[in-house]
């Protein structure tokens, strides 16, 4: 591999004598030195994402000296990211998820320029957002949003150091084209909607995202200082269930529609629409779909005591039925529902229920294909049971 070139010049910047106390195990080692500290000093990235890959790369990012740290998420703090999360507190629940990680890195380390950027990423801000910063680090969880952030840096010639959690399971790479391949080198086409759970849907190790987060930082510092090797042409594949690392050797691919001799990517895309996904809950990806016809819980409630005969359908997975239940409810995981239609008449009413709402669509939407329908998505799922109708069942 060519040797990276020089992203940021320190000959604008000085270390003041707080900073040379505060940075000073950096200071002592050689590959590091003066030199070094004033690059990450001079240097800017941008995290698009403060959950749980951004929370430990804006912490040891901001520790280490990155002298500006731009900050996309439009998200508030739910007590359900706080297991992985540990930019947010507690006392975070409900604020805003960017004045949260702004107010712990101001903390942590008052000599870094924090800019927000309270607004979904999409292919209309995307190229503005990412044309000020040297390095652009993906911590997202959907498919629109990496190919997303993939297509613009390739496009502005950045490098974007990726990651991605999933239950046990890790990724790492830098995606770099003008020294390697690019994300779409490697995925050329999205997986088929509703094959990849999310993290909200199929959930995650606690501390996953710390040891991805943490690499993703490091990978950051390399490219800045000029150390190392980056992991560009190499994919990092973790499996905290074993404790295992492998890394793969990833290779440039010429006919990639991005990055290759002669691309016809040469404008960001709708990626929600080359994804078959949203990419957020601002998205307007739903409109133009097929309509999923919503009932409220209120509703629900009223038709069973009224004694209507409906069938409430449960397409969670079963260790999502050990933490919460409706009484009577069918309960057939999702990926099982189409080989179970003879269990699903279609001359009654079915009111399909998951944790919020969204997987239940999408099952309604399989259903309809197969000729029925009677079919009502609860909106807001069974944690809007628990909140309005059932309180002594948990919210999850």
């Amino acid at each position: 591999m060519d040797a990276i070139p020089v992203l940021v010049d320190p000959a604008s910047v000085s270390l003041s004598h707080a900073e040379i106390r505060r940075y000073s195990r950096h200071l002592i080692l050689p590959e590091v030195g003066v030199e070094g500290q004033k690059k990450l000093k001079a240097a800017s990235i941008l995290l698009i994402g403060t959950g749980g890959l951004g929370s430990p790369l804006a912490m040891y990012l901001a520790a280490a000296g990155i002298g500006r740290l731009g900050l996309v998420d439009y998200d508030v703090v739910d007590e359900s990211n706080l297991q992985r999360q540990v930019i947010h507190g507690t006392s975070d629940v409900g604020r805003s998820k960017l004045d949260s990680a702004a107010a712990t890195i101001a903390d942590l380390n008052p000599h870094v320029v924090i800019e927000k950027y309270a607004v979904p990423l999409s292919s209309d801000n995307a190229l503005d957002i990412l044309a000020k910063y040297d390095v652009i680090i993906d911590g997202t969880d959907n498919f629109p949003t990496r190919y997303l952030v993939n297509d613009a840096c390739v496009l502005l010639g950045k490098p974007n150091v990726y990651g991605s959690v999933f239950r046990f399971e890790g990724q790492l790479s830098v995606f770099y084209a003008r020294q390697g391949p690019c994300y779409r080198c490697l995925f050329p086409a999205p997986p088929p909607p509703g094959l990849v759970p999310s993290c909200a849907d199929g959930g995650v190790l606690g501390v996953l995202p710390g040891t991805i987060g943490t690499l993703q930082a490091t990978e950051a510092i390399k490219l800045i200082a000029g150390i190392g090797q980056p992991m560009i042409g190499r994919l990092l594949l973790y499996d905290a269930s074993e404790m295992s690392f492998e890394t793969i050797k990833l290779r440039k691919n010429p006919n990639c529609p991005v990055c290759g001799e002669h691309p016809t990517i040469t404008h960001l895309i709708d990626y929600e629409q080359f994804c078959g996904v949203p990419a957020h809950d601002h998205s307007t990806y739903e409109e133009g779909r097929t309509p999923v016809r919503a009932i409220t819980v209120d509703e629900v409630k009223a038709r069973l005591d009224a004694g209507d005969d409906l069938l409430i359908l449960d397409v969670r997975e079963p260790q999502e039925w050990e933490i919460s239940l409706i009484e009577g409810a069918r309960r057939i995981p999702k990926g099982d529902v189409l080989r179970h239609l003879d269990e699903l008449p279609r001359e009654r009413d079915i009111v399909v229920h998951c944790r919020t709402g969204i997987r239940s669509a999408d099952v309604i939407r399989a259903l309809q294909e197969q000729g029925y329908t009677r079919l009502y998505n609860m909106a807001g799922g069974i944690n809007a049971w628990a909140r309005k109708i059932d309180p002594s069942l948990p919210v999850y």
